[in-house]
């Protein structure tokens, strides 16, 4: 008669392997864990870094809308007209209007 086990349910788990098993448990959910606060911090700070639309932008007799862009205290707006309409954020009032020129 051997004092082996006959099927592998009946033999004990050596320690190092238990260890090992657990060792990659435990790294697995701080990988998840790392990577879930990364995303949050990604998202967070993309929501803070966008600046509220206007309510209402009021363009100049005859233009219509084409485009739109903003920056941290301008929006501009692009008109059929091919000119740039530069609005401040804070007042809406018209700061500069550029001219397109087409390249012919």
């Amino acid at each position: 008669m051997s004092q082996t086990p006959e099927t592998e349910e009946e033999a004990p788990e050596p320690a190092n392997l238990r260890f090992l098993r657990v060792l990659v448990t435990i790294l697995t959910a701080v990988m998840i864990a790392g990577l879930l606060a990364i995303v949050a911090v990604i998202v967070i700070s993309y929501r803070n870094a966008r600046a509220p639309l206007p309510e209402a932008i009021t363009l100049p007799d005859g233009s219509t809308a084409t485009a739109y862009t903003q920056g941290s205290d301008w929006y501009a707006v692009v008109t059929e007209a091919d000119e740039i309409l530069i609005f401040d954020r804070a007042s809406g009032e018209l700061r500069q209007t550029l001219r397109i020129e087409t390249a012919e």
